[in-house]
């Protein structure tokens, strides 16, 4: 398992995708900064050339509260996209790169491989969530949003630590997609119907019932008190997660790998 993670940590580091994902939640951050710095003084946004009534349209109220549960929400919808592509780049470049076979061959079990790798996307994911809460902070203190108090910061932060967690657990069915696939293509076409149904089902009143709708309503997405999941959504996004990752662990171990 050490050799594995290692293996891993070093593909890691000599990619640019851990500094494209940081660059994306950075974008995220200070977008919905933006929303709060026009929310809270419309008439100097507008001055300044801003589209006001564009950012209205967020929902959120100009303080501490609104501003991390509109971050809590960004994380619940772009943590699904952004989280899968990791692990699609995680599952899928072995075979992109033609370097399955090579890696198979080494003295490491092929369930060390899978949970090295496993492993690493939640690592990566929480260090993403807690990027977005250290923005979070930096960005509405520049601001000087009101609202502050211990309790609701806690919970604010949180709550974004918590929908980055649901949608990184979501991501394994991406992680067997690009395996079965061996690459990225057919992974990335999986994740982009999940997306879309996802919307799809949340919008006709059945998101709570399936998982990845799960993570934006339990940021309020769907506004306070409105469709938020209940003990069966939660547990149908573990369900999710774990035959995911059972899945794609028990292919690596009995596929003929012939690539």
């Amino acid at each position: 398992m050490r050799e594995a993670l290692w293996s891993e940590l070093l593909k890691i580091r000599r990619s640019r995708l851990p500094w494209l994902t940081l660059l994306a939640f950075t974008v995220v951050a200070a977008v919905c900064g933006l929303f709060m710095f026009i929310l809270a003084d419309p008439a100097r946004a507008r001055a300044l050339g801003l589209l006001g009534d564009k950012a209205q349209l967020s929902g959120a109220d100009p303080g501490w509260p609104g501003y991390l549960a509109l971050l809590a929400q960004a994380v619940g919808v772009g943590g699904l996209i952004l989280y899968g592509i990791t692990a699609i780049w995680l599952f899928g470049r072995e075979f992109s790169d033609r370097t399955a076979t090579d890696l198979l061959a080494l003295p490491t079990s092929r369930t060390a491989i899978v949970t090295a790798k496993f492993a690493l996307a939640a690592c990566w994911a929480l260090l993403l969530a807690v990027w977005v809460c250290v923005l979070g902070l930096i960005i509405g203190v520049a601001l000087g949003l009101p609202g502050w108090t211990t309790p609701a910061i806690a919970y604010g932060l949180g709550r974004i630590v918590i929908t980055g967690a649901l949608s990184s657990l979501l991501t394994t069915p991406l992680a067997l997609a690009a395996s079965l696939g061996r690459g990225y293509l057919p992974a990335v076409g999986v994740m982009f119907v999940i997306v879309f149904s996802a919307q799809v089902i949340a919008a006709l009143g059945f998101g709570a019932y399936f998982p990845w709708s799960v993570p934006a309503l339990y940021a309020g997405l769907a506004g306070p008190g409105q469709d938020r999941p209940g003990p069966v959504g939660f547990a149908l996004v573990l369900a999710t997660a774990a035959a995911g990752a059972l899945a794609t662990t028990t292919w690596w171990r009995v596929a003929d790998h012939t690539r």
